[in-house]
């Protein structure tokens, strides 16, 4: 019996990774491709990455993608992407035109905590809540290593909820969530993303650092740098705690750029029960196991 091969796609802001994988979860190859960022653009770089993963494999693959964004049930419309070039148009029915095959999508916050649940971190788990914490912060639910979407899609994606029990000085920080879609304020994500995190780092020191550059002055015991990383892991451990009372996943897995800071799984554990009703909290917080392969693996793993 010949192996069977899975596509997955990781749809950028800038660039689309692709990812081929057999019927085990074994990589064979893995590429990515910068692209003009506009629709037609889009559709033509994941063509030429299915074209050259299919000659790969010998065989036409199954393709799933992550996007950054929704694609509606009842329309077939991408809705809340932060690929603003992808809203409102009919990007699956396209992809399978352009591809000749069904396809299937899925948010990439789903498609990374999938990826973790099935053979990442969370692989011995019941429950996972994956979260990435980069350019933006976004989340999904996965029980019994199938996603959770909920009747609206959007189960654990909690990236523009708001920051529970917000201090004196979060509320007068008056900074701006850093995504196009929201405006809302207290918006959890303008808080907790990489680019929340350093803008109210340098606007609060009057200074102009990278999210890179502040990890650095933590490390080397910077008294700036260690204050805001311990209010930002208190944040953290209030905003998991809600989703702890609401889903009490067996673990949270933690992916994106701001999951590499290894301070986070030694102290925002022993954090959360402070805003739980239950005062001993065993919900483990990994980091991921696939790095920044996780999402692209996820969207593979949309076919199983």
């Amino acid at each position: 019996m010949s192996k069977k091969f899975k596509i997955g796609i990781d749809y950028g802001g800038t660039k689309i990774e692709g990812i081929l994988l057999d019927q085990d979860g074994k990589q064979i190859e893995r590429k990515r491709y910068l692209y003009d960022k506009n629709y037609i653009s889009g559709i033509e770089t994941v063509k030429k990455l299915v074209s050259e993963f299919d000659a790969i494999s010998g065989q036409t693959c199954s393709v799933g993608l992550g996007i950054p964004g929704f694609s509606s049930k009842e329309t077939g419309l991408i809705t809340n992407a932060n690929s603003l070039w992808l809203n409102d148009k009919p990007f699956k029915k396209d992809l399978e035109i352009a591809l000749q095959r069904k396809v299937k999508l899925m948010n990439d916050a789903n498609c990374l905590t999938l990826s973790e649940a099935i053979d990442g971190a969370g692989k011995d788990y019941q429950s996972v809540f994956g979260i990435i914490i980069g350019t933006g912060f976004g989340g999904g639910l996965s029980y019994k290593k199938e996603i959770i979407e909920g009747s609206n899609q959007i189960a654990g994606d909690w990236g523009h909820q708001p920051l529970p029990y917000p201090t004196e000085e979060e509320n007068k920080l008056n900074v701006k969530c850093p995504s196009g879609n929201c405006g809302r304020p207290l918006c959890a994500e303008q808080f907790i993303s990489g680019t929340g995190f350093t803008e109210i780092f340098n606007k609060k020191h009057n200074t102009n650092f990278t999210t890179t550059e502040i990890v650095e002055l933590d490390k080397n015991n910077d008294d700036r740098a260690n204050l805001e990383f311990s209010l930002y892991e208190d944040r953290m451990a209030r905003l998991m705690a809600v989703m702890v009372g609401i889903f009490d996943p067996d673990v949270i897995v933690l992916g994106g750029g701001m999951s590499n800071i290894e301070r986070l799984y030694k102290n925002i554990p022993s954090l959360i029960p402070k805003y739980t009703f239950a005062k001993k909290i065993e919900t483990k917080v990994l980091k991921n196991l696939h790095g920044d392969s996780s999402g692209v693996r996820g969207a593979a793993w949309l076919w199983k």
